[in-house]
């Protein structure tokens, strides 16, 4: 059916069944629908089709709701009032869209964060796209294995407000230690007080416990924090290193297209990174962020808004995958799909999101709660 033309008496007479097979197929057909033809649904198809699933998604089994999560969470034809149905459902229905659909929006997270169960909040935490507004959400509940995983989330925007924060309590919680010293974006100052503490915490926990003489212990301990510090400097160095280098190329009119490619296809993917950020006017955070994700086309969006042609954004499509996983392989199909994506994209449109994406994130959050509650006074 997902190869002709939509039937919405086919839809209704499947709705009818009271069978657990028939629901099982109608759940099926919807989902292919939405997967393989959702740029081609008018509005009125899809509105007849969410309105089906929404009546009938707690008469379903739990089995064909997960399957139906799992066949969907990568679509980018969900709509979204479906996305929020299955994110609020049981854990292993929510799971797939609570942790890889993008039409989920921060409001959606912080309200599953704010009033469904511990495992869908930690599954929020182990979100690859997670904003700094939902990081903030999940630091709020006070739990410390919620707190945890979101700082082992090394894809997670975390506000640097909250790291210090974070980074003071990890004086008395010795499990924010580790993946705070670890996390990539912890600044230099914050990173060498974590450093010299963690160490001096060390250091009692080993008096304490064994007969050792403390200036022994310290000739062998303080050159090995001292290394550690040197080292976070270093990276911290290197990160600003990279901006202020994409930076100073923009001043210049030196930031081009091909020069982008080179960097790229040499492997300098934090300068690469730091240069689209610089070219896109757009956050680096952002930039990490849609570079990499599934599908590509958040990178197409920048791409044809940033002016760049096709061969360009296909070369850039490819090196960008292999530079999150070396091993990958692709199937043409993958990048046919990204590209036909970018071929209707008109530049206007293009332009037009960008510079959304370039507004502050907390001006948009503020404007998606204010539309999302005259939505629902409306309703």
């Amino acid at each position: 059916m997902a190869n002709e033309s939509i039937d919405g008496e086919q839809l209704l007479a499947l709705a009818r069944l009271r069978s657990d097979e028939g629901r099982a197929e109608l759940f099926a057909v919807m989902g292919d629908l939405f997967h393989d033809r959702s740029d081609v649904l008018s509005a009125q198809e899809r509105a007849l089709m969410l309105d089906i699933l929404e009546k009938l998604i707690g008469e379903v089994a739990r089995d064909v709701k997960r399957k139906l999560a799992l066949r969907l969470a990568d679509a980018p034809g969900l709509p979204r009032e479906l996305a929020v149905l299955l994110a609020n459902d049981e854990i292993d229905v929510a799971t797939p869209i609570l942790l890889r659909s993008a039409v989920l929006q921060d409001v959606d997270l912080i309200e599953v964060i704010r009033h469904r169960s511990r495992q869908h909040i930690l599954t929020v935490a182990m979100r690859r796209d997670i904003s700094s507004t939902v990081s903030d959400a999940l630091v709020e509940t006070g739990d410390r294995d919620v707190i945890r995983t979101l700082l082992e989330n090394q894809d997670a925007g975390i506000a640097k407000v909250t790291l210090a924060y974070l980074v003071e309590q990890s004086k008395t919680v010795d499990e924010f230690q580790e993946p705070l010293v670890r996390r990539r974006d912890l600044p230099a100052d914050l990173a060498r007080r974590m450093i010299y503490w963690v160490a001096a915490g060390l250091r009692q926990a080993l008096l304490d416990r064994f007969d050792i003489d403390p200036a022994i212990l310290d000739d062998r301990l303080e050159p090995l924090v001292k290394e550690e510090v040197a080292e976070a400097v270093a990276q911290a160095e290197m990160d600003e290193a990279s901006a202020v280098l994409a930076r100073a190329l923009g001043a210049g009119r030196q930031l081009t297209p091909r020069l982008l490619l080179q960097t790229l296809r040499k492997g300098e993917i934090q300068l690469f990174e730091a240069m689209f950020a610089e070219m896109s006017g757009l956050r680096f955070r952002l930039i990490t962020r849609i570079a990499y994700e599934p599908g590509g086309q958040g990178l197409a969006v920048a791409a044809r808004g940033m002016g760049l042609n096709r061969e360009e954004f296909a070369t850039i499509y490819l090196l960008t995958r292999r530079a999150r996983n070396a091993q990958a392989t692709f199937a043409p199909a993958e990048l046919g799909r990204a590209l036909e994506f970018f071929d209707r994209l008109s530049h206007a449109a293009a332009e037009t999101v960008l510079t959304r994406w370039r507004r502050d994130p907390d001006y948009l959050f503020a404007i998606r709660s204010i539309e999302e509650g005259q939505e629902k006074k409306r309703a």
